[in-house]
């Protein structure tokens, strides 16, 4: 069998036992991104928040979301924290993943102003600058 690559031309005839990890590797890679993106969606669905509307919002990305729901409960990427302490903390561990972080603050229209106001107190805290308030467009 000369020129098969199963066999070596010499008389051992061994067998190439090596694994092909390229399919594996690829296979892997799309599990991850498939679960990256499904993961911010449920994140961001997981808190019930009425956003006020604004007709010149935009698109922003983050890897950072603080929501104040309507009780003036405190989220950060759907975790709730009922200590500040624990909340800085989490941002600054979600913050230190990237080079440049930004954060979303998300307030209940209906929430208390201090309260969105403690949320980017907190964000602010962390040593985040970059600050966007999330809105919804009109109709």
């Amino acid at each position: 069998m000369a020129g098969s690559k199963l066999y070596r031309d010499d008389d051992d005839l061994g067998v190439i036992t090596d694994i092909n990890v390229t399919p594996f590797v690829d296979v892997v890679l799309v599990l991850l991104v498939v679960f990256i993106v499904t993961a911010k969606l449920i994140v961001a669905r997981g808190i019930e928040i009425d956003k006020p509307k604004a007709a010149t919002g935009g698109e922003v990305q983050s890897t950072l979301r603080v929501s104040i729901n309507k009780d003036g409960e405190l989220y950060v990427n759907g975790d709730k924290f009922a200590s500040d302490a624990a909340a800085v903390g989490r941002i600054k561990e979600i913050a230190a993943t990237t080079s440049r972080p930004k954060a979303i603050v998300a307030g209940d229209r209906r929430a208390a102003y201090a309260g969105v106001m403690h949320a980017i107190d907190l964000v602010q805290q962390a040593g985040i600058t970059a600050i966007a308030l999330e809105n919804e467009r009109p109709e």
